[in-house]
């Protein structure tokens, strides 16, 4: 089966623009499904001559030939029946496979575009249930949807239709026994979608309790915490136990009870099809007829049952797809990231303060010229990591920050990302090749870049060189290897503005004092803000802006040291401190 590439969805927020999409396949599926399930009544057919000739035979009336030859028509009808169903369900399973991965594009392609708040205020164990769990149930339910409107509904209609030739009163009555099996689906609407979303935010919780236990594993281990994560973890895995239990049981144990129903009707064929067969009844039967309709039936009740069963399943995917449908509009295009001109960062009476908390930052002013490098420390817990991200603009602040002459703030996203580059704490790496953590898809020379950041003899020394894989978030590499492979992206990346929060923190001091200088020359146009807590370069910057009680003074390194005591105080600490620090 040739596996090609879908068109883009054009309504992703519309379940029908899936099947829209998905025309040529689902035409397949409608070709074989009616072949399939229009021949569905040549089983029973074939049954009932089959138990007539059988009679003759018994009777003297018929040969083995005829019974041969019923018999090689039989499997002649059912080999093609059934080769149709083969086609059938592969196209089926191509469909759902498509859906599911165009719901994943968009999904993913609007997570993407998310801010990084919005994202962690969602939560990491909901959007990772959102992501993969709900949108396999919105495939897999619109899979049997699709799959049941043949195997269920044609075929109905086709047993329906036969019956009714047979013998209409005796259909009708028989018949009068399904509706009620779909009546009692409809009414477990409301319990199954309410179990089912009460069991998707237990998934939720769990998820994001599996990643914090396992994340945190040697942190809870050193502080002794194990038994409390063990424990809080326990009560969600018993919560999503009982949720997944209250959630399934309506689906699981319904059906047993819908075949009972539908097979009620069995009941009337044997007591006025008997009639029929005897001559007394509604119709003129034989041993061939009586067969063919009870066979018929049969095969009529078990789709019946499937018709109640898929009613739950839907409602079950309805849960899922009102849970990604805010994620699943048209992701807008991304716009392309033209790098701004340097210009000067003016920065007036910046205030922050976090929802409901106290201030901060407030009354934070300096100015910044194109190609200088700006320090910026204080105590730990100052705000000095928060000052990093007010740049960024993802919390709303006080004051101003301009670039140029504009509110940042008044920026568009693709405007902010040309003139800001941004190192966090977490170098965030991709578990990819060293090579594309770099350059990101980019063409160009990766071993630059590593060679400012003294990575490149390193590199060199890896058995796959550029192309070794990190791992999970870098955990194949050391924790300065990992700050300096994260730098190194970022000067792939250069912008007018870069903010670096404590690059270096798990530097030596030598390679610290190397990579700095190869800093200073690969951004002689940019504005560099360097938030660290040691202060050994700082001799060598441009200005330095010290944060205390959430307000900043801003000099020159030598009249810091004179106007600020606290400031001297942590100068000449550290420079009694090592001089060659060994690398974390």
């Amino acid at each position: 089966m040739k596996n090609t590439e879908s068109a883009p969805v054009r309504q992703p927020d519309r379940v029908l623009s899936y099947f829209e999409n998905q025309r040529p396949v689902l035409a397949v599926v409608t070709v074989s499904g009616l072949i399939y399930n229009l021949g569905l009544v040549v089983g029973p057919w074939f049954e009932g001559q089959l138990a007539q000739c059988l009679l003759g035979i018994l009777n003297g009336n018929e040969t083995f030939a005829a019974m041969a030859a019923l018999c090689a028509g039989y499997l002649i009808a059912i080999a093609v029946v059934q080769g149709s169903r083969f086609i059938k369900r592969l196209y089926v399973r191509k469909f759902a496979n498509n859906i599911n991965r165009s719901m994943k594009q968009v999904l993913y392609a609007n997570l993407v575009r998310k801010g990084k708040v919005e994202l962690e205020q969602a939560g990491t164990g909901t959007l990772m249930t959102k992501a993969i769990s709900d949108v396999d149930a919105c495939a897999e339910g619109m899979r049997k949807f699709t799959t049941e409107i043949f195997d269920t509904g044609i075929a109905l209609l086709a047993y329906a239709v036969m019956l009714l030739g047979y013998d209409w009163r005796l259909a009708l009555l028989c018949l009068v026994f399904a509706p009620i099996s779909y009546y009692i689906a409809e009414q477990m609407k409301t319990l199954v979608q309410r179990t089912g979303a009460a069991n998707k935010e237990s998934t939720g919780r769990l998820s994001a309790a599996t990643l914090d236990r396992v994340s945190g594993a040697l942190t809870y281990r050193v502080y002794g915490c194990e038994p409390q994560r063990d424990a809080a973890y326990e009560a969600c895995l018993q919560d999503y136990e009982r949720t997944a239990v209250k959630a399934g049981l309506p689906v699981a144990a319904m059906p047993p009870l819908y075949g009972v129903i539908s097979m009620t009707g069995v009941l009337f064929i044997f007591t006025f099809g008997a009639r029929n067969v005897a001559g007394t009844g509604w119709a003129a039967w034989d041993i061939a007829a009586f067969t063919t309709f009870l066979s018929c039936f049969g095969k009529l009740a078990v789709k019946s049952s499937h018709a109640a069963k898929l009613f739950n399943a839907v409602q079950k995917a309805q849960v899922s797809w009102e849970r990604i449908k805010p994620l699943m509009r048209q992701p807008d295009p991304l716009p392309e990231e033209i790098p701004a001109k340097p210009e000067t960062l003016t920065v007036n009476k910046l205030g922050f303060a976090y929802r409901g908390g106290a201030p901060v930052l407030q009354d934070i002013t300096f100015t910044a010229q194109p190609g200088r490098i700006f320090g910026i420390t204080g105590a730990v817990a100052c705000g000095k990591s928060t000052l990093g991200k007010a740049f960024l603009c993802e919390l709303p602040y006080t004051g101003s920050i301009q670039y140029g002459g504009r509110e940042m703030a008044g920026m568009t996203d693709a405007e902010r990302c040309g003139v800001v580059g941004y190192l966090g704490h977490d170098p965030e790496l991709l578990s990819d090749s060293i090579r594309n953590n770099i350059l990101l898809g980019r063409d160009d020379d990766a071993w630059k870049y590593l060679r400012a950041v003294c990575l490149e003899d390193e590199v060199k020394a890896m058995p796959n060189g550029l192309d070794t894989r990190v791992g999970d978030g870098g955990v194949r590499l050391s924790g300065g290897q990992q700050q300096r492979l994260a730098l190194a992206r970022t000067l792939a990346h250069p912008r007018p503005l870069l903010v670096l929060d404590d690059p270096f923190s798990a530097l030596d001091r030598k390679t610290e004092e190397q990579v700095f200088d190869n800093l200073r020359k690969m951004t002689a146009g940019s504005t560099v803000l360097l938030i660290s807590h040691r202060l050994y370069l700082f001799p060598q910057m441009d200005g330095v802006l010290w944060i205390q009680d959430g307000k900043a003074v801003c000099a020159a390194h030598k009249e810091l040291i004179v106007q600020n005591p606290q400031y001297a105080a942590l100068v000449n600490a550290q420079e009694g401190g090592e001089q060659d620090e060994p690398e974390k």
